[in-house]
């Protein structure tokens, strides 16, 4: 496990608040000269720990009303590469999960209305060999969404 000091969780932590915060905002506030920012921020992206800046999009916005939550039961659980590299090429499908129970894969997926949600899982997932059945909850509204708190 990689270890996190204190500089390490602040510049996290504003990072998260602001992706877009300039590393020599962070510096100031945390009274360290920028490059040690750019040092710190470097090898938590190569250690893994931050995987990326990008925007977070507000689907409603964007006018994808529609959400569900969709478990997959593979004819064989051992196609299971096969299969997410077919559902990568989705783009409604917008995670995916390995998990235990009664499903092989969780699906998070997003559309525009019923009639597009109804497309997604008849014409697109079904149509996928190997997948021996769905099951899909509709999502009614993300009551909150974060990040694991440092």
């Amino acid at each position: 496990m990689n270890q996190l000091d204190d500089f390490d969780i602040q510049i996290l932590k504003r990072l998260e608040t602001d992706g877009r915060m300039a590393y020599s905002a962070i510096a100031a506030e945390l009274g360290v000269s920028n490059t040690m920012v750019h040092q710190r921020v470097n090898r938590l992206t190569e250690q893994g720990i931050l995987t990326g800046i990008k925007p977070v999009l507000n689907e409603k916005q964007l006018g994808y009303d529609w959400g569900a939550f969709t478990g997959l039961t593979l004819e064989k659980d051992h196609d299971s590469n096969r299969i997410i590299e077919e559902l990568k090429k989705i783009p409604e499908i917008t995670e995916c999960y390995y998990i235990t129970g009664g499903y092989t894969l969780y699906l998070k997926i997003i559309a525009k209305d019923h009639a597009h949600m109804r497309d997604v899982l008849y014409s697109k997932i079904d149509n996928i060999p190997g997948i021996a059945k769905t099951d899909s909850i509709i999502e009614l509204g993300c009551a909150f969404k974060r990040n694991v708190i440092l």
